[in-house]
């Protein structure tokens, strides 16, 4: 286990676990819903969280043929797998194992979401991030980020945090844009604990944050008793400097913190 001395002052509670809803989007493609509408108030800016995981071609291969989108961001986040994204602005890439995808629907956008696989494990998530509105007219806009390309620290022994969005612990993500011009200021990251072992996080005071648990269990806060199981999503407190985590044996944990937006 991990013995150095935490960082935290005050670390965020646990405020409820949520677990999600199973559903079919796109040509019935299944997946859980984590983060539901009756959630948009509470962890605004993100409006959507979902997880799809099969090795039943039957589950994922009919994809998400072209759809429309207007007035906020999706980050696709692909843990296993292949997809092909194409969209009516002429952006187009191959989306794989490790790799994010990150669209800004901006004024509107139609694309398309088709696997490139006929067999084998497709997992990922897709999380939908809100715009200000003095954006949501913006251009439509489409970025690939493969799997190299995203940073990855060991801030303790046994853990490795890579870096999606945002910076934490004196480094940037992948994608760190100014609060200035982007004002949710989100942070993305994919934990995952090696062994037993506990992480300290800070957390901006009064961003609304999250965690999910897509391997093994974790818990959460100064005391250690609050747990938050397998495929859960553990709402945090918006009191405190940031998150503690602490794993028992090899657990992986998305955590996601934004500024609302109101």
């Amino acid at each position: 286990m991990n013995t150095s001395m935490p960082f935290l002052q005050q670390p965020r509670s646990l405020e409820r676990c949520v677990t999600g809803r199973p559903t079919r989007d796109g040509a019935g493609v299944r997946l859980t819903r984590v983060l539901t509408s009756d959630l948009q108030q509470r962890l605004d800016p993100f409006l959507m969280l979902d997880q799809f995981g099969s090795d039943d071609p039957k589950d994922y291969g009919a994809g998400f043929p072209s759809h429309p989108h207007r007035g906020f961001e999706t980050v696709t986040y692909m843990i296993a797998g292949r997809m092909r994204h194409k969209d009516s602005t002429g952006g187009e890439g191959l989306l794989q194992n490790g790799g994010v995808q990150w669209m800004t629907a901006g004024r509107g956008v139609i694309h398309s979401e088709m696997p490139e696989q006929e067999e084998g494990r497709m997992e990922g998530f897709q999380l939908w991030l809100n715009l200000p509105g003095k954006d949501k007219m913006c251009a439509a806009s489409y970025k690939d980020i493969q799997s190299a390309d995203i940073p990855e620290i060991r801030p303790v022994e046994g853990v490795l945090v890579r870096l999606i969005a945002g910076r934490v612990l004196n480094t940037s993500g992948a994608v760190d844009r100014p609060a200035q011009s982007h004002p949710t200021q989100v942070l993305y990251l994919d934990v995952h604990f090696e062994r037993e072992t506990f992480l300290d996080i800070p957390l901006p005071n009064g961003h609304n944050a999250f965690v999910y648990i897509y391997r093994g269990q974790a818990r959460v806060g100064d005391s250690g008793t609050q747990v938050v199981d397998l495929h859960q999503m553990g709402i945090l407190s918006n009191d405190g400097d940031g998150l503690r985590l602490h794993a028992e044996s090899v657990s992986r944990v998305l955590v996601i913190a934004g500024q609302h937006l109101n």
